[in-house]
């Protein structure tokens, strides 16, 4: 084994809660651990990479990984943390949520070799020909009603109203441990300390089994990571458009980038703990120097680039890069025009936009009237004229004069004109 896994969870501020004797079984001898994902999205979130890198530092403490896709739990509904019930979705919903997951996993997890590969499973292959009746005969009896209306998840609903449905969900997800257990040899439950009271009762489901049943004793483990909160209170993984996806048609490889930049100088310390690979005395020497020089930002570049690199690329993060600096006054012409079409729509969304008649533009146009009145830039061809005069309008970020024509050698991806009037204000033109 390469490192001491719960050592190294423990400098990276990674454990909430685990049982008692967790440590002993990792060092004692290679052991499979999972993790369940919910698949009622086609893209993971930002939020779901605080279990994915349990599992990346399981396998590179040379554990094995198991991914449990939840195609039958999914259709049911987890209440921890919920206020209200969820809709159910469809098997091929759940199905194409699935493929989609597991593409965005391939990237943090070796599926591919070794003793100790990520597998992923699917817990809808266990439960579609489980009969309802076999179930509570065969799993329900040995879990008490008292036990289950003991945990926080439950507790928390009862007010407000709880289904069936849901209250039993832990019976479920419990069977689930149970079934990793009997069939993959899995001891170890991992997941977000929201989820310690399912975990623990398909620990202790799996202690009643093997004992009622005369199989012997069965020691299963759980270990949960904290809930990651923001320093000002907000929920981590969200911005003013929701959550931040991995997919890059849901969330920018841009706006990716900028969330993990444009987090404060508190959370930028915990966050470079959790989510990159970086040693112990390399974090400690970018944390030094932070200290020395914060407004160089160096934990929140750090942090922003070995994240998208890994969900995205590298490519996508030094496009991202390049955007930032057109954005705020350092990118030139050449940047801009490297830019793929969703980047630039990505860094400008939300700037005035107007559109033009592609037609208008073959034959050339005077700046001025394009400015004035092709586009609303300016309200007049005086405010315009008086702006070029004093150096005040760009065209994709190129200084322009009075003299100047529109044409299409300016077009960007052949359609976008980018306008800059003063310093901060800009406006895109889409020829149509």
């Amino acid at each position: 084994m390469n490192f001491n896994f719960i050592e190294e969870l423990k400098w990276r501020g990674m454990i909430h809660d685990m049982t008692p004797g967790t440590e002993e079984q990792l060092l004692k001898e290679a052991t499979a651990g999972y993790v369940g994902f919910d698949p009622t999205a086609d893209s993971l979130h930002i939020g779901n990479l605080v279990p994915v890198m349990l599992l990346v530092h399981l396998q590179r403490s040379g554990h094995k990984p198991i991914v449990l896709v939840g195609g039958a739990t999914g259709r049911v509904g987890d209440p921890s943390g919920k206020t209200e019930e969820r809709q159910l979705l469809s098997v091929e919903a759940i199905n194409h949520n699935l493929q989609c997951q597991k593409k965005q996993l391939m990237k943090f997890l070796n599926f591919e070799n070794g003793e100790n590969k990520a597998e992923v499973v699917n817990n809808y292959d266990w439960f579609e020909n489980y009969l309802f009746l076999d179930f509570i005969r065969d799993v329900g009896k040995h879990i008490s009603v008292n036990y289950m209306m003991a945990k926080d998840s439950v507790k928390k609903r009862l007010e407000t109203g709880m289904s069936f449905t849901e209250f039993s969900y832990q019976l479920v997800q419990g069977y689930d441990f149970y079934w990793l257990y009997a069939n993959k040899n899995c001891k170890l439950q991992l997941g977000g300390s929201d989820q310690w009271g399912n975990i623990v009762t398909g620990t202790e489901l799996i202690r009643r089994i093997y004992f009622d049943e005369g199989k012997g004793e069965a020691s299963a483990f759980a270990l949960t990571c904290p809930l990651i909160t923001r320093s000002d209170g907000s929920k981590f993984g969200k911005s003013e458009g929701g959550n931040v996806w991995l997919d890059p048609d849901k969330t920018s490889p841009y706006k990716f980038y900028q969330y993990w930049l444009n987090v404060s100088d508190e959370d930028a310390g915990k966050l470079i703990r959790y989510f990159t690979l970086l040693s112990k005395n390399e974090i400690e020497e970018l944390t030094r120097q932070h200290e020395e020089a914060p407004h160089l930002r160096i934990l929140q570049k750090e942090l922003a680039k070995d994240v998208t690199i890994r969900v995205h690329s590298e490519t996508d993060f030094i496009q991202a890069v390049e955007a930032s600096s057109i954005l705020f006054g350092k990118g030139t012409t050449e940047t801009l025009r490297e830019l793929p079409e969703n980047m630039l729509l990505s860094v400008f969304e939300g700037v005035p936009q107007f559109e033009v008649d592609r037609e208008s533009i073959i034959q050339k146009t005077g700046i001025i009237d394009f400015l004035a009145e092709k586009t609303s830039v300016f309200s007049s061809k005086g405010e315009a004229r008086r702006m070029l005069k004093d150096n005040g309008v760009a065209v994709n970020k190129e200084k322009v004069k009075e003299n100047y024509e529109i044409s299409k050698n300016d077009l960007l991806n052949d359609k976008y004109i980018l306008i800059q009037k003063g310093k901060k204000n800009y406006f895109l033109v889409k020829m149509i």
